[in-house]
């Protein structure tokens, strides 16, 4: 009897068999029992009369099964890379920290690794008491050579004043000398006048003499003449005397002067030497100065300063290592004879060194951007690089060249830590659609679901590419521009259901 069941009963049944149906539930059975009498009634009719029963003329209708949205393919760029494995962070410059003195003992470290300091930081400070004993030192040293200096001043006057005095006494020689040479000079202007008187008196008694021989005048007379003769006479020879005892003044004051000058030049002689002697006391006080001074800036050398900005990335500084003699596990740390105390990672910059084949390194250009990639707390992690440089050397073992990568600040980044690169080599027109519209398969393929009609999905095997930005990835085949795939609920659906769009 069922198959006298009127087409409007039958699209009735089917529409409320839907359970999601508006019109399901508790009456959907009292419809089928209502729609199963009419049937049977008719079905009796139709026996009574004898005539067949009518075919139905429509096919049954699915309901959707899924609602999902929609996105097109679209063109986007796609950009290629070339992947390097197993690349070392590294610091893009390491600097070593040395001790600017040696043999002193470290008495504190103010620092430890991954700290972050300014050029200027006090990493360390040194033991300084040694330093400051012989600072200490250093100065009675100068204060002792200073006083000698005094003393040697006090000579060098002493022996000036000798000096002053003995060419006083070659001045007041050649004075006297002067003195008696004038009084000879005196002496024989005397000498000439009692010559002259004396030739006047030997003149008066000859003639006197022959003048009383003629009893011209008195004997009286002539004995007068003869004793003003013995006075001329004797007038002659004192003269004579007196020129003999100022030429021996003269002659005396003259040997004084040689004498004088004679002192002159041993004080000169003596003023000399004490001025070498000053000379050798100040410098001597000068080199002290400088010890001192040496002493001072090495005490002011025992604060180890960071010399650049930065990271530290080496702490090999203990307290109570001395400078210059390093630990035997640290004798691999000793540069110019200098033990290393820190390393600093200049401006906390680190690159990424990659490893690339020979064969691919003309694809790789400076300043390509890179994406690095690493596992961090089980995490993966996505940074943004870009080619510094690349090092001129291959390893002649491996035929690989070293490609420098500098990083972004992170404080997820260590020296030594392993990453991946991804370099970016060329840029290309190709097709992208969202990575959620992508379904991997067990087999390794991937499928997406294309829009067929208005509301059928239609599964299409795709081949992808690289992944783009803005949550898209390339498809490389399998699709065309403008065609519609499945996001939201493409994990759900299957080949040949009908959906219901929602959106695009």
């Amino acid at each position: 009897m069922s198959e006298e069941i009127s087409e409007l009963e039958r699209e009735e049944l089917i529409v409320t068999d839907d359970p999601r149906s508006p019109k399901g539930g508790w009456w959907k059975f009292m419809l089928l029992g209502t729609g199963l009498g009419l049937a049977i009634a008719f079905g009796g009719m139709r026996v009574l009369s004898n005539r067949p029963a009518p075919a139905a003329s429509k096919p049954v209708q699915v309901a959707p099964s899924m609602t999902v949205t929609v996105a097109s393919v679209q063109s986007s760029r796609v950009t290629r890379s070339l992947r390097a494995s197993n690349g070392t962070v590294a610091a893009r410059e390491l600097i070593p920290v040395l001790p600017q003195t040696n043999g002193l003992q470290i008495k504190q470290v103010l620092v430890n690794e991954s700290d972050s300091v300014k050029k200027g930081h006090v990493l360390a400070i040194l033991d300084d008491s040694i330093l400051q004993e012989q600072i200490r030192q250093a100065r009675a040293d100068v204060e002792s050579r200073q006083a000698d200096v005094e003393s040697r001043r006090a000579d060098l006057s002493a022996k000036e004043a000798d000096l002053s005095s003995k060419q006083a006494v070659v001045t007041s020689s050649q004075a006297t000398v002067a003195s008696n040479q004038a009084i000879v000079q005196q002496r024989q202007a005397d000498l000439a006048q009692a010559k002259a008187r004396l030739q006047d008196a030997q003149r008066t008694y000859r003639r006197n003499q022959e003048l009383v021989a003629n009893g011209a005048i008195s004997r009286q007379t002539l004995d007068t003449s003869a004793t003003n003769l013995a006075t001329a006479t004797e007038a002659v020879r004192l003269a004579e005397a007196n020129i003999r005892s100022a030429q021996a003044g003269v002659r005396s004051a003259q040997a004084n002067i040689g004498s004088a000058e004679a002192g002159v030049k041993s004080a000169q002689a003596n003023v000399n030497i004490a001025q070498a002697n000053i000379s050798s006391a100040e410098a001597a006080v000068r080199s002290s100065n400088a010890r001192v001074q040496q002493l001072r800036t090495q005490q002011g050398q025992t604060i180890v300063s960071a010399p650049v900005s930065g990271i530290i990335a080496e702490k090999l500084a203990r307290v109570g290592d001395v400078t210059g003699v390093p630990p035997q596990t640290q004798v691999t740390t000793v540069i110019g004879g200098s033990q290393k105390l820190f390393s600093i990672i200049r401006d906390g910059s680190l690159e990424l060194q990659a490893q690339v084949p020979e064969a691919q390194l003309p694809q790789v250009r400076i300043g390509a951007g890179v994406q690095v990639s690493f596992r961090k707390d089980n995490q993966n992690v996505r940074l943004q690089g870009r080619v510094r440089d690349i090092e001129p050397v291959i390893n002649q073992d491996r035929r690989e060249a070293t490609v420098k990568i500098d990083l972004p600040t992170s404080n997820m980044l260590r020296p030594g830590m392993s990453a991946n690169a991804e370099i970016n080599v060329a840029t290309n027109l190709g097709l992208a659609v969202p990575q959620k519209a992508v379904q991997p398969q067990s087999d390794g393929s991937a499928l997406v679901f294309m829009l067929s009609g208005e509301d059928i999905v239609r599964a299409r095997k795709v081949e992808v590419g690289e992944p783009l930005n803005g949550g898209l990835v390339e498809i490389k085949s399998g699709v065309k521009a403008g065609d519609k795939v499945v996001v939201d609920g493409a994990g759900y659906v299957k080949d040949g259901d009908k959906v219901r769009v929602v959106a695009s």
